[in-house]
């Protein structure tokens, strides 16, 4: 694809309007830890929240939900959906907790929560194991990604340099290189202010492109009812069912009955994925840590949901569904969404320099976050915590500067020689299936310890590995991935449970500490709470049970009446809005009753 002038004048004013804002939050960043990785905890939520979901509009994302789309319909979309539930989990029983803990990450909580050498051993280790190889991981598949969007782009072919051939993938690599040290320059210069506020900019960036390409990509189809009337067809022709049905028929295929129970019952609160903890954990708790307070904990992660559910996936599903009537013949069904952008019968040419900024601020969201992220492993819970305590913070911000590039250049080693984004995607759902009871309940039930967290990411290590490698489950197998989830969960539990019971509870000191500090649910804390009675925790667990549900409601039927209208059926999709507006209006009533307004 070629760009005139004009596209590298606007791809250049990006990245400097990008670096401008690292330049201007330098000062502020660099005073202190605190404020290089939580923002001085003086961060509203409307900021907060929207780079959650700008962190999770990588460059990969719009992609992946076109190949669901091709696969298995909008129904596919499932795959990810279920997940809301684990994000409402955290707004309303979690996001008030986090910022209460005041820890400089999820990690840290290991040492408030338990006591002695095992607590120690699992800050650091949990420090390491997720600052570094699972940080890589993600930040590789990220990079292949934008390798991938790169080389279809501008379709590089080989090229001859001083004698060394260069591959079309190792001159995306080299791009990507490029754009990773500037990302990793702004972070590096600005810490967390720069990753907030450029966040902000690049969503609206973004969403606004995705927005352009989803009219252009209809209208190339004819319009909306043509679209309609052809993905009918289509879908009747290959016996599929409707591709535009919004639910999966459970007797399909690809969504057995066990695999939906297992996505809308188990997986969301069992397995453990990065921006989908349960009970909420890395980069969404670091935005909830630099929060002014509780409440713009909660409401962050409660706009993050909106967004992330609600606003962000039609774009992205009309593109994807429009390709399918575009490229019917196309083997990558991935490649779609990029083929309408460089099709100059679909995407216009005067601003192809627009959406390749827009997919750098896809990208650079993302990067910027992982790299800030596990930089805060590495110096607050590695380093400060086991190597070099006691210095000033001027040290500490250098040693996390350093942390951010040695990060940037040991996950672009990790690219090059990473080979499957969809691998690195099975291997992080093995790692982390299983540990989401215990990070769960480790909030409410004063008996869980330190081994009770070190033995069930154990177990659940051990066991899916074995499901995958010794069972030979197949993953890509909806029926299969279902059962490798429910033993894992069932084996990790069994583990944990035992353990907590063979080993000795943390010492009541502790325990105190840490339930005067928090205040969770008294309803499982026992004698821990009977002799803490200057204590009084809210017994809030019914109406987070109410908030919960209704926030549920409350996305989905916006979600789903959004894309009704959408679909021509308006009647339907109003009554969806205000079923929607109904559960909004019980949650805000009952956060007033309580003193959580919504409004500043």
């Amino acid at each position: 694809m070629k760009l005139t002038i004009l596209d590298w004048a606007v791809i250049a004013g990006y990245f400097l309007i990008n670096l401008l804002i690292g330049l201007y939050y330098r000062s502020r960043a660099t005073k202190s830890t605190e404020e290089f990785f939580a923002g001085g905890r003086n961060v509203s939520w409307w900021l907060a929240g929207t780079s959650m979901v700008a962190t999770t509009f990588a460059a990969d994302t719009p992609l992946a939900v076109t190949g669901l789309v091709a696969s298995y319909g909008i129904a596919g979309n499932w795959l990810w959906w279920n997940m809301l539930m684990s994000t409402m989990f955290t707004v309303f029983f979690f996001a008030r907790l986090w910022r209460r803990s005041e820890v400089l990450t999820d990690v840290e909580f290991a040492e408030i929560r338990y006591g002695g050498k095992p607590a120690a051993f699992l800050r650091g280790f949990r420090a390491l194991y997720l600052g570094i190889p699972i940080n890589c991981i993600i930040l590789g598949w990220v990079n292949l990604a934008m390798v991938k969007i790169l080389m279809m782009i501008f379709n590089f072919s080989d090229s001859i340099i001083f004698g060394m051939t260069l591959t079309p993938k190792i001159q995306a690599l080299t791009v990507v290189f490029v754009i990773m040290l500037i990302t990793s320059s702004i972070s590096t210069l600005s810490g967390l202010w720069g990753v907030l506020v450029t966040d902000l900019f690049q969503f609206v960036l973004k969403m606004g492109m995705v927005i352009t390409l989803a009219y252009y990509s209809v209208k190339a189809c004819g319009g909306m009812d043509t679209m309609i009337a052809k993905l009918t067809a289509l879908g009747e022709a290959k016996g599929h069912g409707s591709i535009l049905s919004f639910a999966p028929e459970i007797g399909s295929t690809w969504m057995p009955m066990v695999s939906f129970l297992t996505f809308l019952f188990v997986t969301w609160w069992a397995t453990w994925y990065p921006g989908a903890e349960p009970g909420g954990g890395g980069y969404i708790a670091q935005r909830m840590f630099c929060a002014k307070d509780e409440k713009n904990s909660l409401l962050a992660t409660l706009w993050f949901s909106i967004a992330n559910y609600a606003i962000r996936p039609w774009p992205w599903i009309l593109t994807a569904l429009a390709s399918l009537l575009l490229y019917p013949d196309l083997v990558d069904k991935e490649s779609g969404f990029i083929k309408t952008i460089v099709d100059p019968n679909v995407f216009p040419l005067g601003l192809r320099g627009v959406m390749i900024a827009a997919f750098a601020a896809a990208y650079m969201s993302t990067i910027a976050t992982q790299l800030n992220w596990g930089a805060s492993y590495m110096v607050n819970d590695f380093y400060r915590r086991f190597w070099s305590k006691n210095r000033d913070e001027k040290h500490y911000v250098f040693v996390s500067q350093v942390a951010t590039v040695l990060l940037m250049v040991t996950s672009s080693i990790v690219t090059y020689y990473q080979d499957s984004i969809s691998g690195a995607w099975k291997l992080l759902l093995a790692l982390g299936a299983g540990t989401g009871s215990v990070l769960i309940l480790r909030w409410f039930w004063w008996r869980i310890n330190a081994w009770s967290e070190i033995s069930a990411m154990a177990a659940s290590f051990v066991v899916s590995l074995l499901t995958m490698y010794v069972c030979k489950f197949n993953s890509d197998d909806p029926r299969e991935f279902a059962y490798s989830v429910l033993i894992t969960v069932a084996c990790s539990t069994v583990v944990w449970l035992l353990t907590t019971f063979l080993t000795a509870p943390e010492e009541k000191e502790k325990l105190l500490s840490f339930y005067r500090k928090v205040r969770p649910n008294p309803w499982l804390w026992g004698d821990i709470a009977k002799e803490a009675p200057e204590v009084n925790p809210p017994k809030d667990g019914l109406n987070n049970l109410l908030d919960f549900v209704s926030g549920c409601i409350m996305v989905y039927m916006a979600l789903f009446g959004v894309g009704k209208i959408i679909f021509g059926q308006p009647g339907l999709g109003i009554v969806f809005l205000l079923i929607s507006s109904v559960a909004a209006v019980v949650i805000y009533q009952d956060l007033n009753r309580r003193g959580w307004k919504v409004t500043e």
